[in-house]
């Protein structure tokens, strides 16, 4: 990392899904990782990835594939959880650098995920509740959702709602809206 970069990984995940509760004996399990990779000191975001993952415990459920796009097919053809925690750690450094997601789920899911299959947690202490920060920068009562919080930031939606590497995008655009206003927690 250069002296220059200030780096955050921001990210988000869809998971296996239904209308109401799981199958008997099926639960929710990761099927898409979206990671941006945010530049704070230069104010941009300066990468976009996107992981698959293949349920081992799960179906993808219509309303799931209503919901992300994703179907059964694609996932198939995705790394395993393991695999998956292991490229993250590898190749995008996430038990190094700080990261965010969009409230707590996602750290709530990787953290009960690793536990139920007894794979190495890929990041590090450092998580930031981004929808939180925003909160408060905004000075809102209410914690909104993703999409609301463009909106109110005068922000575009970009690529498609529930899906990872899309809605990482677009939370990478709110973190540095929050810190553009000086919002955004210091890197310790």
């Amino acid at each position: 990392m250069g002296m220059g970069e200030q780096l955050l990984n921001v990210v988000d995940v869809e998971a296996t899904c239904w209308e109401g509760e799981p199958p008997h004996g099926q639960v929710n399990e990761i099927i898409e990782i979206g990671l941006t990779v945010v530049d704070l000191r230069a104010g941009e975001r300066v990468a976009k990835h996107r992981l698959l993952v293949r349920p081992a415990r799960s179906e993808v459920s219509p309303f799931c594939t209503e919901l992300t796009g994703l179907t059964q097919a694609e996932v198939d053809r995705g790394l395993t959880f393991a695999e998956a925690c292991r490229a993250l750690a590898s190749e995008h450094r996430t038990g190094l650098l700080p990261w965010a997601s969009w409230g707590d789920y996602d750290r709530k899911q990787f953290t009960l995920q690793c536990r139920r299959t007894g794979t190495e947690y890929p990041f590090g202490e450092r998580h930031t509740n981004a929808k939180a920060v925003f909160t408060t920068a905004y000075g809102l009562c209410r914690r909104p959702g993703m999409a609301q919080a463009l909106e109110l930031a005068g922000l575009p939606l970009e690529g498609r709602h529930h899906r990872g590497d899309d809605d990482a995008w677009n939370i990478a655009a709110l973190v540095l809206d929050v810190a553009g206003r000086g919002g955004w927690p210091a890197a310790g």
